[in-house]
């Protein structure tokens, strides 16, 4: 029986204390003997927990009784044990290092499109306007090979930080397109979607709440293969259950 609850979830919001907060939430997730890892930036928080259900979500809880963090909206699954070894707070440069200062998620972040409605366009191959749609994979290149939408765009890059580069060498061909930029969970997407809109793409949007919620909110279909996560279950399926690695 899965009795271990996973989740995930960030935020961008401005956290000048993050120092301050590394304490306070290292502190409480271990009185909750939990494990896992919560990043925090000035930018924001972004976290991966695992333990029994009653404690995952009374951290959360207690996160969101801070206006900060209440509209922090976890993705959940499930597995047999713990899939993280220790407990990590730890304070960063960025929750997603991109390397590209004026992209500040706080101040404005780009349109996003819901799990059921991307599964409807590809579908018809179309958005509601009727111009053609292309998925546009943000994660690194390990990640893609052991899953991703059928036909996405791959720039085959190996860190996120070469994101930046690939859109300048690759843009050209978004033209005209619908461009629906995804990841594991919503937080590299988001960056990628509002740089895309600076440098011109005209038609963009991030899949909101990345793979897991498409997982989580469709049954799947147009993706293939497993989403990997960055825990010792290495790679779920749509159903949310771990699944072996074919790479």
């Amino acid at each position: 029986m899965n009795a271990i609850l996973n989740i995930s979830a960030y935020r961008f919001v401005p956290l000048p204390d993050a120092d301050a907060l590394q304490q306070t939430l290292q502190a409480r997730a271990l009185a909750l003997d939990l494990k896992g890892t919560v990043l925090l930036a000035e930018e924001g928080i972004n976290l991966f927990l695992a333990g029994p259900a009653e404690a995952v979500r009374g951290f959360v809880a207690q996160l969101r009784e801070d206006p900060r963090f209440a509209g922090l909206a976890p993705k959940e699954s499930w597995s047999d044990t713990v899939p993280f070894r220790k407990m990590l707070v730890k304070v960063k440069r960025e929750i997603i290092r991109m390397d590209h200062p004026t992209i500040r998620p706080a101040e404005g972040r780009a349109p996003s499109v819901d799990a059921a409605t991307l599964r409807r366009w590809l579908d018809a191959g179309h958005d509601d306007d009727g111009r053609p749609v292309v998925t546009l994979d943000t994660r690194n290149t390990f990640e893609v090979d052991a899953g991703t939408f059928e036909g996405a765009i791959d720039w085959r890059i190996d860190k996120f930080t070469e994101f930046p580069p690939a859109l300048a060498a690759n843009s050209p061909a978004l033209e005209g397109k619908t461009v629906v930029s995804f990841c594991t969970g919503g937080i590299r997407c988001e960056k990628a979607a509002i740089l895309m809109r600076e440098q011109g793409v005209e038609h963009v949007y991030q899949l909101e709440g990345g793979i897991l919620k498409y997982f989580e909110e469709t049954d799947g279909a147009h993706y293939r293969g497993g989403c990997f996560v960055f825990d010792a279950r290495r790679a779920v399926d749509p159903a949310l259950s771990p699944v072996p690695l074919a790479i």
